[in-house]
């Protein structure tokens, strides 16, 4: 998409979508990104390899009835994952399975949930609602994904795919949001011929 890694809601035209659209850009960003790499191509009705703005916006209103945006936002795993998974089966499900880990485990759980997700290839839904970091300021409420990592003397740092560009952020930074109720993240599986996810 010319410069930009992934989708902004910034593009759309749609006043609810642009103020919150992070959870349906971030499906859109995951299912382009399967159909490239996965050859899911049923995942996305246009061209994976070569993706345009235009085709983006025009997905985007493909997505919006399953993640669309709501007074309190797409605020937990489970509506995330219902939404993306309601328009999984709509389009001819892949061999794909998804479950949601919490912030409030250990940091522990959480990096080797996210290392694990990456070494096998997988982009990581991430969602973060209330945090304290004020570096944090414009992730609140918010959902991006993750699409690499690296283990860096002072910690373990993630690229953070959202608004059209990556950083790299310390993932014990976006994990301790400093308030009970935490986001968290989506985890991917491929289900083998057996049924049973792994």
């Amino acid at each position: 998409m010319g410069n930009a890694w992934g989708g902004d809601q910034e593009w759309f035209t749609d006043p609810w979508m642009k103020i919150g659209g992070c959870g349906a850009v971030t499906a859109c960003d995951l299912c382009i990104y399967l159909a490239r790499e996965y050859g899911w191509k049923q995942l996305y009705p246009y061209d994976p390899e070569h993706v345009s703005r235009e085709d983006y916006i025009a997905f985007s209103r493909i997505m919006k009835p399953y993640l669309r945006p709501r007074m309190s936002g797409i605020d937990t795993l489970e509506i995330y994952m219902d939404g993306l998974g309601e328009y999984l089966r709509d389009v001819g499900m892949p061999p794909l399975a998804m479950e949601g880990l919490y912030g409030d485990c250990s940091y522990e759980t959480y990096k080797k949930a996210v290392k694990g997700q990456i070494d096998g290839g997988w982009p990581v839904p991430c969602l973060v609602l209330k945090h304290k970091s004020p570096a944090m300021k414009d992730y609140v409420w918010h959902w991006f994904w993750f699409a690499g990592y690296e283990d860096r003397e002072e910690a373990c740092m993630v690229k953070v795919m959202s608004y059209g560009y990556g950083v790299w952020m310390s993932l014990r930074d976006i994990w301790d949001s400093g308030y009970e109720r935490k986001g968290g993240i989506v985890l991917l599986r491929r289900i083998p011929a057996s049924g049973t996810a792994r």
